[in-house]
């Protein structure tokens, strides 16, 4: 059955097919504490006869998201520690999260906020916790860039978000408003032309950065969506987290990122995944995802590479965790001209070792 409006119970999903009659006991136990929402056109990409369909690792719950692991937990990066006041992360220097709404359109499983997001949850920030986050903005000169999430800030009507650019815009030092948003893919009919309008905005440049895992995602309509944006002059850029049983194989990495591209979204960050409760089914290892990462490096252009990134638990913040292609040479030390030099291992795409400088 084709799904015409958001899948949020689950009952519905047993109804659509998604998930088993037999499960519905344990599925309503998940629901009660994490939000499901999988939208018409999300819905109709999965298979239903297939147990590993990669989209429906990402938004249909499982039984799995009731164990917790140690290790988890409901902050795992740490956000609240940086919270000066309701709304506003300030972890780095130059930029600040702003978190405007916990609501999406749709949920994904492995969600680092999921215990914050959702219905039942407070929707937008109240009037007076608005005027507190941009009052912090105005009075901090070294924010050059507010970047716009939640929830997903896409999910506020044009006019509303159009009113919040304009704002931020005429804040001397903010330069650069970023939108973190899985709306394009997930509901590509709110990506309107008045959307787009209330985006574009004086004062400061516009970015997207566009959440996607897994290449299907980037539909016709998807395209479309992120089409609209970039033909008004607003660059994007991808999101990506590496998910057991999704994008674990350097194939489904290279179709994805492939994808991105042809669709003008520079690849920009490829997260390991955090450690969130319930979600240990889902992650990689380090180890797994270096090894992608090395794999993909020979196999796709430079336009296609994100950075692998980890965001450390506790706040310390993202560090990349890529592989190493340059090692010191078990050789040390060698006499320059006029001073020591260090010989280097090189490790090419192929895996080939290369000393630097050659030796004579």
């Amino acid at each position: 059955m084709q799904a015409t409006t958001t899948l949020r119970e689950p009952g519905e999903l047993v109804a659509h097919g998604l998930v088993h009659a037999t499960d519905l006991a344990e599925l309503r136990q998940v629901a009660a504490r994490y939000a499901v929402a999988i939208t018409p056109e999300l819905a109709a990409l999965i298979d239903p006869n297939d147990p590993g369909d990669p989209i429906a690792r990402q938004f249909v719950p499982t039984a799995a998201e009731l164990q917790r692991e140690a290790g988890e937990n409901v902050d795992p990066i740490g956000d609240q520690a940086f919270s000066p006041v309701p709304g506003i992360m300030h972890r780095y220097p130059d930029r600040v999260l702003f978190k405007l709404v916990h609501v999406c359109a749709v949920y994904c499983r492995f969600c680092f906020r999921r215990e914050m997001v959702g219905p039942g949850k407070d929707s937008a920030l109240s009037d007076a916790a608005y005027t507190q986050a941009l009052a912090y903005i105005r009075a901090q000169p070294e924010i050059w860039e507010v970047i716009l999430t939640g929830g997903d800030p896409l999910m506020l009507s044009a006019r509303r978000l159009g009113d919040i650019m304009k704002e931020l815009a005429a804040i001397d030092h903010v330069r650069i408003i970023r939108l973190h948003t899985r709306v394009p893919v997930a509901d590509p009919a709110r990506v309107s032309e008045a959307m787009v309008a209330a985006l574009k905005t004086e004062g400061a440049a516009t970015w997207v950065a566009l959440h996607a895992n897994h290449a299907r995602e980037l539909t016709p309509r998807a395209r479309a969506a992120a089409a609209r944006l970039i033909d008004a002059g607003i660059p994007m850029v991808s999101q990506t987290v590496l998910l057991r049983g999704v994008n674990d194989r350097v194939e489904a990495l290279e179709q994805l990122m492939r994808a991105f591209v042809e669709c003008r979204i520079k690849p920009y960050y490829l997260h390991h995944g955090d450690l969130a409760p319930g979600t240990a089914h889902l992650r990689t290892t380090l180890a797994e995802g270096q090894e992608l990462m090395r794999r993909l490096r020979g196999r796709v252009s430079g336009l296609c590479q994100p950075e692998y990134v980890l965001d450390i638990p506790g706040g310390a913040g993202k560090s990349p965790v890529g592989p190493n292609y340059l090692l010191p040479d078990d050789s040390g030390m060698e006499e320059g001209v006029g001073r020591e030099q260090t010989r280097y291992r090189v490790v090419d795409y192929c895996g080939g070792v290369h000393l630097y400088p050659p030796r004579p």
